[in-house]
């Protein structure tokens, strides 16, 4: 058994209590008992030889993860709220029909083609890089865009003016 082993099979069960009882959650404490072994695994360089040393060094692994896990935990319930306060101020109805019709006819869309006019009139991303987004050919893209155009015309009922350029689709 190598030094690691040896501390890790020595002290486990206290890091794992040790974790339960600053987390509140089993399942948060097998994680960030998880997170405490691979961080002591890439810093075994650093073990103390001595076991009272190495029991100590876990714990103070376990004490920044704690901490860390808090941090991010507050960082996420931040995210989350503000998320939540975006949704709430926001209108329930944010489109109009007409919007609807064109939500409709890009989902009747074969899903490459779909998913091709969603990235670029709805996220707002050239061809070229909806076709790396898709693991797409840029050429392939190009003409799965020009098909899709040609059936959401189709669909929507609106003639072909030769544009160079369609309006977005948002």
């Amino acid at each position: 058994m190598t030094p690691l082993e040896d501390a890790v099979a020595t002290n486990s069960r206290d890091l794992l209590a040790y974790l339960q009882r600053r987390t509140g959650h089993p399942e948060d404490a097998a994680d960030l008992l998880g997170d405490v072994l691979l961080v002591a695994w890439r810093r075994v360089t650093t073990l103390p030889a001595d076991p009272l040393e190495a029991r100590l060094w876990l714990f103070g692994i376990a004490s920044r993860t704690v901490l860390n896990h808090r941090r991010s935990r507050r960082r996420r319930s931040a995210a989350i709220d503000q998320l939540r306060e975006n949704i709430r101020t926001q209108p329930t109805k944010t489109e109009s029909s007409d919007r609807d019709d064109v939500r409709a006819a890009v989902d009747a869309l074969p899903q490459r083609e779909a998913e091709l006019v969603r990235l670029i009139h709805w996220e707002g991303f050239s061809i070229t890089e909806a076709a790396a987004i898709t693991h797409t050919n840029a050429s392939t893209a190009r003409s799965r865009y020009a098909s899709a155009r040609t059936r959401l015309r189709t669909l929507l009922g609106t003639p072909d003016k030769n544009e160079a350029y369609a309006p977005p689709l948002r």
